[in-house]
């Protein structure tokens, strides 16, 4: 539509690159007549890795146009990871970026259905992208009618797999629409605004902000690394009024030399989730960028934010400032549950329980999967997120942690994100995990990984700093400092890692 109605505008600014919607429109018709051309039809997977770039886009449209499904794959993993994905999705044709060349002929050799490898950036006698797109021709440009009730997968995206072997995750066309168009009701993106798209795109937040932008009609400026000072820069350089960040991220922003005197007053507005956020970096954020705050809570499964905390309820120092500790409350439209995770029966305000949600954004299910799909979605709709929390009186989501990192010493349950953002008040704590451990006596007890500012910070203070705002039972029973703690992409830890070394193989902690 973008294309047809005002074609010269534009839409991705990468680098020194700056591509129109017309150029997208006509670009991503070459990558549809270049995947009819490999034998791609509907229903078929097309594997993507590499950092960001415009020839994301211009293979999902072009994907899309066939209705043919994107498969983004992390290009942090390893080959062998990899080429589990590319297996896993019968992916018949696979773009990966010129400095990941080396790792896609690794798995070429691992992989069965695996034809075409299509390089982005010029390797030699490897076949190079650009080169591949000139060859297509550009098809009719007739625009593909979109069919809100049409159930067709349109992306798959692959779970982080730290639980386990990573599962694809089919998001519909009408699934993603759902999504956009809701969150898009909050952020008040157009055509003046100017956006920055910084988050990895195999991840879905960043690859739904991009859509919600080429929606809108709002110019992106693509970065290809998250790197906060880049960040920082290029919303000085480019006047960037809306951004996405987890948590990890901006703590780095307010850590970059040059963040305090770069002219950042174009900001509107910053979107954040995906990961726990401490309340000090929170308030520290919103002082020193002085715009807007959304937080959006959801997972992959369910196609997005499901629960929002908008930006009056960022508040610090107003009679609600505790509200910041909460995801929000529920976005119009989407059922949101907290249930016994026995019976699935809804329980009172302030009583925690497994959180559910149901709404025409959450995924269809797990690519041939069907067991695990029948496990996480109920007969009734609700799709089990696995997070344990609790609604307040005046309909507040709060957080407390996954089900399975919930830690039971001597019968009581811990919630370790309770403990976490405890000690995260400490002055001299930049980041903290907390897991279960094996004990002979509790069967569990809290360890704490700590990141510390000073080399002073003992093991006795972080308790006793626990124990002077927990329960005692809550509390860890031995600290650990760390130089850093393991996360994925989108900022979340992976405890499972960090349980590994003190769990034997099968344990229940392990899984």
């Amino acid at each position: 539509m973008h294309a047809r109605t005002r074609g010269s505008d534009t839409a991705i600014i990468y680098q020194d690159r700056v591509l129109s919607f017309a150029e997208l429109d006509e670009r991503s018709d070459r990558v549809a007549a270049g995947l009819s051309a490999c034998g791609v039809g509907p229903g078929d997977r097309v594997a993507f890795l590499d950092k960001n770039t415009p020839a994301y886009f211009e293979v999902l449209f072009g994907a899309a146009k066939l209705g043919a499904v994107l498969c983004a794959i992390n290009w942090r993993l390893s080959a062998s990871e990899a080429a589990f994905i590319v297996n896993d999705a019968a992916a018949q044709i696979f773009f990966v970026g010129a400095e990941f060349a080396t790792l896609a002929e690794h798995i070429r050799t691992e992989t069965e259905h695996l034809r075409t490898v299509v390089v982005l950036g010029a390797v030699h006698e490897k076949q190079d992208y650009e080169q591949w797109l000139a060859s297509n021709p550009p098809r009719d440009g007739a625009p593909r009618p979109v069919d809100n009730t049409n159930d067709a997968v349109a992306l798959q995206f692959y779970s982080s797999g730290t639980t386990g072997r990573p599962k694809g995750v089919m998001l519909t066309d009408s699934a993603c629409l759902a999504s956009l168009r809701r969150f898009g009701s909050v952020v008040g993106l157009d055509e003046h605004s100017m956006s920055q798209v910084a988050t990895p795109l195999f991840h879905l937040a960043g690859s739904f902000w991009g859509l919600l932008n080429l929606y809108a009609g709002t110019p992106s400026v693509l970065l290809r690394d998250t790197d906060p000072a880049e960040l920082v820069s290029s919303i000085e350089a480019n006047a960037i009024t809306h951004t996405v960040m987890v948590p990890a991220v901006i703590q780095k922003v307010l850590e970059v030399p040059h963040v305090t005197t770069a002219d950042v007053s174009s900001l509107r507005l910053v979107v954040y989730g995906a990961s726990p956020i401490s309340e000090d970096v929170l308030k520290r954020a919103i002082g020193l960028l002085r715009c807007d705050f959304v937080q959006g809570y959801g997972l992959t499964e369910s196609g997005g934010a499901c629960v929002w905390l908008l930006p009056a309820d960022h508040d610090p120092g107003g009679p609600n400032s505790h509200r910041l500790r909460s995801a929000g409350r529920p976005v119009p439209g989407i059922d949101v549950l907290v249930v016994t995770p026995d019976t699935g029966e809804p329980v009172a305000p302030e009583i925690v329980g497994e959180i559910v949600v149901r709404g025409s954004q959450c995924m269809q299910g797990y690519w041939q999967m069907p067991q695990q799909t029948d496990e996480v979605m109920r007969a009734d709709g609700y799709l089990r997120t696995g997070d344990v929390g609790y609604f307040d009186g005046d309909g507040y989501l709060y957080i407390h942690d996954r089900m399975k990192d919930v830690i039971i010493s001597g019968g009581e349950n811990i919630y370790p994100a309770e403990v976490e953002n405890a000690l995260m008040d400490h002055p001299a704590i930049a980041d903290v995990a907390v897991i279960g451990i094996p004990d002979h006596t509790w069967g569990e007890v809290g360890l704490a990984l700590v990141v510390a500012d000073q080399q002073s910070l003992t093991s006795d203070e972080v308790i006793a700093f626990a124990r002077s705002r927990l329960a005692h039972y809550k509390c860890p029973g031995a600290v650990t400092f760390v130089d850093e703690l393991p996360r994925n992409p989108s900022g979340k830890l992976l405890k499972r890692e960090l349980r590994e070394p003190f769990w034997p193989a099968g344990a229940r902690r392990v899984n």
